[in-house]
């Protein structure tokens, strides 16, 4: 059996480079590579291209990033929660390119099925479609979207082997699956890590082909986005 496990996090992000584009699992921030972006962090990568759903808050997820501005680009559906994201965006030292939800975890679909390209009508006759090659289908309109080039991707899993196999929990199955085998290297850090064969296949979500490289995660804060309670009677 193939082994994948490095030893740590910095070995995982062996190759990143300045002026890379990085796909990072998640949503909000539940279920993010909480361990590699300290890495990145620590790395001082620059000049990076981020395709993630968001980016996370001021002080945690790839917002301690954007602090460091380490970020040249980002490729996200939603954006609301970072006040640092968006004073770099409306003063322009950060590229933004909004894309719709669906749209975002398609193109990550597409480049791990290895489709170059696919029709959606989401974004027919907005900004979205502009330059973009359209179509009409059985009477409706379609945009022509190409998928995702990235140089590595970067997920969080529940549970892996030592051969890549992943389980992901509860809704950290979010765009962490899509977007595994959607580079050229992938890089899933698990919270537990068994030797392969303990994994019931039926429970598996992602097989190890599509991954590259796994390492036990240690120390995962899992914060609430928002925290909502309500007064004491």
């Amino acid at each position: 059996m193939i082994k994948k496990t490095v030893k740590n996090v910095a070995e995982a992000l062996t190759g990143v480079e300045n002026g890379m584009t990085l796909m990072l699992g998640g949503f909000g921030l539940c279920g993010i590579p909480e361990n590699s972006i300290s890495e990145l962090v620590k790395k001082e990568v620059k000049e990076i291209t981020c395709i993630s759903n968001n980016a996370g808050v001021d002080d945690f997820g790839l917002g301690l990033l954007l602090q460091k501005k380490q970020i040249k680009k980002m490729i996200s559906s939603y954006v609301g929660e970072n006040d640092e994201f968006e004073r770099q965006m409306l003063s322009g030292e950060l590229d933004v390119e909004l894309t719709p939800q669906g749209t975002l975890a398609e193109k990550c679909r597409a480049a791990q099925a290895g489709f170059p390209a696919f029709f959606t009508p989401a974004g027919y006759g907005t900004e979205v479609a502009e330059g973009k090659e359209t179509r009409e289908f059985n009477g409706k309109m379609y945009v022509l979207e190409e998928a995702f080039k990235a140089d590595f991707a970067i997920v969080k899993a529940w549970k892996g082997d030592t051969a890549g196999n992943l389980i992901f929990k509860g809704t950290a199955r979010n765009f962490n699956p899509c977007m595994c085998g959607a580079a050229k290297i992938t890089v899933a850090e698990v919270e537990e890590l068994v030797p392969a064969g303990e994994l019931d296949p039926n429970q598996v979500h992602v097989p190890g082909i599509f991954v590259q490289r796994i390492f036990q995660g240690t120390d995962y804060e899992k914060r609430i986005e928002q925290r909502t309670v309500r007064q004491k009677s």
